[in-house]
Parts: structure tokens; sequence; C-alpha cells
């Protein structure tokens, strides 16, 4: 039996493990390897025999040249550095108001914060951008009527417009993972902590949210990478924002690159960029936290 066990292990874990292969370290392993070629062409004006030759890191530094991908870094560091913490705070609110509420409507409302997450991305943009645009958008007019006049779609104000899509689509996925966690709390730390005369706020800084922050790290996380990887929003705004270019962000840059300009072995090396920056601020972010739950 004991010889049994580890191939039985094994033929559970086999299925996983080639998927995982086939459709996430291969697809990797690719576009790495395409980062490191470039194309020759030969002939008159480059329109003879196309070959293949090892690049090195030229395309990396390609990448790192053009004025429009370094600039779509930055953009989505600054829109990083406050949807995560916009994101997270909303959903934490938000799950520990249902948490401490006992009214019938809890499971309506719940229901009500997750429904946006199942809407697509380009339909959600599509609905926003209408309540964006001057001369349609109802929320436009009533602050004319008061006096305001509001360009949700200029080049300034464009991407705090996608931020607050992003934060009406992911809010209520968020508050799901809290307040599942949150649900998992012994009730009787409540009570002993009411006997000991803690009020609410107490309660909550010194239970709920030490013992959710597994949940909080789990969501911050999904959240750095989601914000970097920024595409669907600002691809459907872009026909109505001037100040979205199609280098806005570094997957749109990648894009932009690899089917409108054919040069795919650039784009992979932004994708590739993107990755790394992903893989440093997340797994930096993990070992923060780790290490001060370490002190």
């Amino acid at each position: 039996m004991s010889r049994r066990h580890p191939r039985a292990a094994a033929g559970f874990l086999a299925p996983f493990c080639l998927l995982f292969l086939v459709f996430f370290v291969l697809p990797i392993g690719y576009a790495v390897y395409q980062s490191l070629l470039k194309v020759e062409r030969t002939g008159p004006l480059g329109l003879g025999e196309e070959t293949r030759t090892f690049a090195g890191l030229h395309n990396y530094a390609r990448a790192f040249g053009e004025p429009g991908f370094v600039d779509s870094l930055w953009r989505v560091l600054v829109f990083a550095a406050v949807e995560v913490p916009v994101m997270i705070g909303l959903a934490t609110v938000l799950a520990l108001m249902l948490d401490a509420a006992s009214a019938r409507g809890v499971r309506f409302f719940r229901t009500a914060f997750f429904l946006p997450y199942g809407v697509p991305g380009v339909i959600a943009s599509i609905l926003w951008g209408f309540l964006y645009v001057p001369g349609i958008s109802p929320i436009l007019s009533v602050l004319e009527q008061v006096g305001v006049r509001a360009d949700l779609l200029g080049p300034d104000t464009v991407l705090w417009s996608i931020a607050n899509i992003v934060t009406w689509e992911f809010a209520g996925y968020n508050m799901l993972v809290v307040i599942a966690q949150l649900q998992a709390i012994d009730r009787d730390l409540y009570e002993s902590a009411g006997v000991d005369g803690a009020s609410a706020w107490q309660v909550v800084r010194h239970i709920k949210l030490p013992l959710v922050r597994p949940a909080l790290v789990l969501t911050t996380v999904f959240t750095i990478i989601g914000t970097l990887q920024l595409f669907a929003e600002p691809l459907v705004l872009q026909p109505l924002a001037r100040g979205v270019s199609s280098h806005y962000t570094p997957n749109m840059s990648a894009y932009s690159e690899a089917f409108a300009n054919n040069d795919y072995n650039l784009a992979a090396a932004e994708a590739v960029l993107l990755a790394l920056i992903a893989f440093v601020l997340s797994f930096g972010f993990l070992r923060m936290t780790s290490t001060r739950v370490g002190r």
C-alpha cells in the first residue's frame, strides 16, 4: 500500500501539472524566448527574406528607449499607488459594515456589491463611458446645473475615471473575500471583548482587522497585479478620450507593438518587463507583510 500512495498522488497531480506546464510555463518561456530575438530583412528596402537572430537584451533596451512605454509604466505605478489603498480600504469597510449588520437586507446588499464583478470589463467601460460623455451623461448634466463643469475624459482626469470603473468592478469581489474571513472568526471572541468593556471600534481594531490580515494580504496582491495589467478599460475609452493613446498602459503598448507595428519581439520584451515589475511589487509586499508578522 505504501508504494501505491505516491503513484496515486502522482496520478491526481498529473492533470494539473500538465495544464500548468502547457498554459502557464510554456507561454512564459516562449515570451522570454521571443524577447531575445530580432528580425533582420534582406534585399532592397528590407523587402527580402526574413531571418531571426539572437538579440540578447537589445529588445529590452529598445523598450526602455520608447518614451511611450516608459510613461505608461510610470502611469500604472501612480495608478496602483492610489487605486490599491482605495480598493482595499473600500472593500474592508463594506465587509465590516455587512458583518456588523443584522438586518434582513444583508444578503441583498452583499449581492448588490458583488454584482458589478459579474459584468465584463468591456461592458462596464461602455456603460461608464456613456456616463462620462458630455451631452449624454446625466452626471455631468446635474453638475452643470449647479455650476460645476467637469471633463471626466480629459487628459488629466481620464486615469481617475478609469480608476472609478475598476473600483466599481472589483471592490465587491474583494469585499466578498474579506467578509468570508470575517465570518470564520469565532463569535466568542466578540462576547469576551464585550464583557471586558471593549467598544465596537476596539473590537474592529484589535480583533477583526488582525484576524482578517490573510484576506487583506491576498486581496492586496491581487489588486497590485490587476492594476498593473490595466488594458480593457482604457482601450474601450480610447475613442472617447483624447488623452488615451495606444501606449497609455504597458499592456496597450505591447498590444500596439505586436498587432499594429508587427514587432512581436519588442512586444514580448515589454510583456516580460511588466511581468517582472508585477513579480517584484507583489512578492516585495508579501515579504514586507511577513517580516512585520515575524516581529
